[in-house]
């Protein structure tokens, strides 16, 4: 196997062979060129996320500067908002699902490397996949460890670190992230804590 094949299967590997370093480096290009050009260029940003990321659908937004690995192990099902400072270390896969959102500082690490020093001085380091499902939000400074799955419409909490899979339907944070209650039909009346939307709201959402 290359050292390509090994990342993708999710062995040890070394990054710098077998062309990875290569690839690499045209991920790091394209985030520059992303990274560089005007907030108003919207064609031209769109044209640089399609070289760069993987199968993705429509209505996907990153706001400057993106930092990713290799970019093509990066899926987004669609209609995807990323505050400032989105950092992706793809080196297994990331899918992303539909209607999700990322606050500023978010990070997605499916990078890790031996607990040992002279197995991580080796070099060897290897990859577990993240899935984020639909309508999920990561607050401001979330960090996605490697191997993750957060389920459907959960949301978590600014500063969270995720190093376990989240339920969905709930909200959860902390440092390791942990669930702290369910969301329910009760909170769609609310759009801060205990702050209820103006009645024009409710009924432009159709709630009684």
């Amino acid at each position: 196997m290359t050292q390509k094949e090994r990342m993708i299967a999710g062995l040890p590997y070394k990054a710098w062979l077998d062309g990875l370093e290569e690839e690499s480096l045209r991920a790091k290009m394209l985030c520059h060129q992303f990274n560089q050009l005007s907030p108003d260029a919207f064609a031209e940003r769109d044209a640089v996320l399609k070289e760069l990321l993987g199968p993705c659908g429509s209505g996907i937004c990153i706001l400057q500067p993106f930092h990713c690995d290799y970019g093509y192990n990066i899926e987004i099902a669609g209609d995807f908002f990323a505050n400032y400072n989105l950092t992706v270390l793809d080196v297994a896969k990331v899918s992303i699902g539909r209607n999700v959102q990322c606050g500023p500082n978010v990070g997605l690490y499916t990078a890790g490397h031996p607990i040992h020093a002279a197995s991580r001085n080796s070099g060897y380091e290897y990859g577990r996949a993240i899935t984020i499902g639909d309508n999920v939000w990561l607050g401001a400074g979330v960090i996605v460890c490697p191997g993750v799955r957060i389920g459907d419409n959960a949301v978590i909490g600014a500063g969270s670190v995720v190093v376990r899979d989240i339920p969905p339907d709930c909200v959860a944070v902390g440092n390791p992230c942990r669930v702290v209650r369910a969301i329910t039909e009760a909170d769609r009346r609310y759009y801060c804590g205990t702050e209820e939307f103006e009645g024009a709201i409710l009924a432009e959402l159709g709630i009684e």
